[in-house]
């Protein structure tokens, strides 16, 4: 019970820390509405404790097996962060971001090539926006692809070369699949691959997505709010984010209907294992 309390405290505190960062790496005439972030980190904090402090899973997904769940939070805590560094440096420069600047700047560069996700986020850009904006915009949108690319990357070598999720036990699919019915919508093994191939193509699929939506919808959103510097850090991690963890999702559930193939075809192999099932 202790040791439950310990953890559930501790990733809500990471939560709402996640949540505040921004407004604590901005100055101060960065940021804007103190009071509901104070609100929206503590709503965060306390919605993640009461998940991982219930002993029955509510929506949190694949809560107790690791890393998947701690990947995603790094992934989103690293481009935050990393955003939040970038967005300050033309308002409060030192060496540290100096040097995220530096790289950001450079990746950017590097991944504004033909068709890539990094180009059409800058090609959404109103032609009236100054070019600092447009290169703020690039330099964060290839430092977050970076960061996303390498978390799906990771999660996959730690399915296929650390045996994910069986080198933390047996796999509860209650648990870990909260909002799954297996009773309902025909075979379980279909219903999980199909599930992680949508997600594995709506992530893909996201990056190109969401820069075109915004440019078609330019006269409802006016890309030129990306000045400021907390909406750029939570659009652009949002943009990279969302996907990798759609990706990584899809990867998850391909690799469970893989498990359930697996152990039926052990157990109609062995009709002792079948029997006593």
């Amino acid at each position: 019970m202790f040791a439950r309390i310990i953890g559930a405290a501790t990733r809500g505190v990471l939560v709402a820390l996640l949540i505040a960062m921004p407004s604590l790496l901005l100055p101060v005439s960065a940021t804007e509405s103190p009071e509901i972030i104070v609100f929206m980190a503590l709503l965060g904090g306390t919605l993640t404790f009461a998940e991982y402090f219930s002993s029955f899973p509510s929506f949190v997904e694949f809560r107790q097996a690791p890393p998947l769940n701690r990947m995603r939070f790094l992934s989103l805590f690293a481009m935050v962060g990393l955003l939040s560094l970038l967005a300050r440096h033309p308002l409060d420069p030192t060496g540290l971001t100096a040097l995220v600047h530096e790289v950001a700047a450079r990746l950017g560069a590097g991944m504004d090539f033909a068709y890539s996700p990094v180009q059409l986020t800058t090609l959404m850009m109103p032609a009236d926006v100054p070019d600092a904006t447009v290169l703020a915009v690039r330099s964060a949108a290839g430092i977050s692809y970076l960061v996303a690319a390498l978390s799906i990357i990771t999660f996959a070598l730690a399915v296929r070369i650390g045996n994910w999720p069986l080198g933390n036990g047996a796999f509860n699919v209650w648990v870990n699949l909260p909002l799954f019915d297996p009773t309902t919508g025909g075979d379980v093994v279909i219903r999980l691959q199909r599930d992680g191939r949508v997600n594995m193509v709506i992530g893909a699929l996201l990056p190109f997505a969401i820069p075109a939506a915004i440019k078609l919808a330019s006269g409802i959103i006016d890309p030129a709010v990306f000045a400021a510097p907390q909406t750029l850090v939570w659009t652009v991690s949002a943009w990279a984010f969302v996907p990798a963890s759609m990706i990584m999702r899809g990867l998850a559930l391909m690799r469970v209907a893989e498990l359930i193939a697996q152990r039926r075809r052990a157990a109609y192999a062995d009709p002792e294992t079948l029997q006593t099932a």
